[in-house]
């Protein structure tokens, strides 16, 4: 690699780590929003919520690089090219093949990063992922006790509490079985605590009182300081997490399991999240040719390159919210998926004719003041 072509790019490389940092960061922001709810709802630790946000990033990564990689191309060569660098590079002798090159090879490394995260990293991230969140749902603290609220952890189960202090102590407790046979029974206590006794969780109730109708319609009440309620039950629930499309390997979705009736019903799905893994990345290329193409596919102009800029943004929005509909229509008919292909190779292509298909704009003499550089800055 030259000289010059280490310098287009560095001049690339460094906007597009500030853009994918800046977009990252508004991901991040909105992550959290959307997982605050576990913090205050499910009173969990914020190593916790930390550990949500970080393990949904992936998937949004894979997303942000290529809008990143626009924008910061778009700036980048902007720039460059509104300051005459870029006619010293032609001037120079470079082809224009010569000074796109450091861009698409800046736009083929964002693109073997983004098949690596939807290939393995963001599988094996949103299992994480999925885990946590059955793990959190399945914490009895948190899925039994919400205080000011009726929960029903258990089929036929109804529990409140009115208030749990810092210390777990849980006051003005209420507990109602209903068993289906018209013998509901009724538990409130003053107090109340979960514990481990012998390895198994049980809810201490202090200073209440049971009630319940007997066989016969007999109301039996009876008093206690204390009373034990066993919890196992609970736990002996079938709990089993099933992965979602997204949470899938590559292996997994273009060869799914036919004993297994959910994947028979979501075959076509599964094809479609497969390819959509495969053709997503594409965007990297297609979105960096399309920068290149609106800067120096066209006439060169000392009053900027703003009409082509804004064209090219929406036609980078109207091509990645076609591969989107495109993969929802390809899920129910699957002779689509090679359109989810198309559709950045298109792009690629159509952009490569525009830089390709012109001549080379007329050279021009560098302005007073400044010396034919390599860079073309003034001396």
């Amino acid at each position: 690699m030259s000289l010059i072509d280490r310098y287009l790019f560095r001049q690339l490389l460094g906007p597009t780590l500030l853009a994918t940092a800046a977009l990252s960061a508004v991901a991040v922001l909105s992550q959290s929003l959307s997982a605050l709810g576990i913090l205050v709802d499910q009173r969990q630790s914020a190593l916790v919520f930390a550990k949500i946000v970080l393990l949904a990033m992936p998937q949004l990564i894979v997303v942000i690089l290529p809008i990143a990689g626009l924008v910061a191309a778009l700036m980048a060569m902007n720039r460059l090219h509104t300051e005459q660098e870029i006619i010293i590079c032609f001037a120079g002798g470079m082809s224009r093949w010569g000074v796109i090159a450091p861009a698409m090879r800046l736009a083929a490394v964002m693109t073997l990063i983004s098949l690596v995260l939807t290939l393995w990293i963001q599988p094996w991230s949103y299992r994480r992922l999925r885990d946590t969140l059955e793990t959190v749902r399945a914490d009895l603290v948190t899925s039994m006790i919400k205080p000011g609220e009726f929960t029903h952890p258990a089929p036929g189960l109804t529990v409140y509490a009115q208030t749990v202090d810092d210390e777990g102590a849980i006051h003005n407790l209420f507990i109602n079985r209903d068993t289906g046979n018209g013998r509901d029974s009724t538990i409130t206590a003053r107090e109340g605590q979960l514990q481990r006794r012998g390895g198994a969780p049980v809810l201490l109730m202090r200073h209440g009182a049971s009630q319940e109708f007997s066989s016969a319609g007999v109301l039996n009440f009876l008093s206690f300081d204390e009373y034990i309620f066993d919890l196992r039950p609970l736990m002996a629930l079938d709990r089993a997490v099933r992965y979602k499309l997204s949470d899938r390997y590559p292996h997994e979705l273009f060869f799914p399991d036919a004993r297994q009736e959910w994947e028979r019903d979501n075959i076509n799905k599964m094809l479609a999240e497969g390819h959509s893994r495969l053709a997503t990345p594409l965007y990297n290329i297609a979105f960096m040719a399309m920068a290149l193409a609106a800067v120096i596919g066209g006439a060169f102009s000392r009053m900027g390159y703003g009409a082509r800029i804004a064209a090219v943004a929406a036609a980078a929005l109207v091509a990645r919210t076609l591969g989107f509909a495109v993969q929802a229509a390809a899920g129910a008919h699957p002779d689509l998926n090679v359109v989810q292909y198309l559709v950045p190779i298109l792009a690629t292509l159509i952009s490569a004719m525009v830089l390709f298909g012109r001549r080379t704009a007329p050279l021009r003499a560098p302005p007073l003041g400044v010396t034919n550089t390599p860079l073309g800055r003034p001396a």
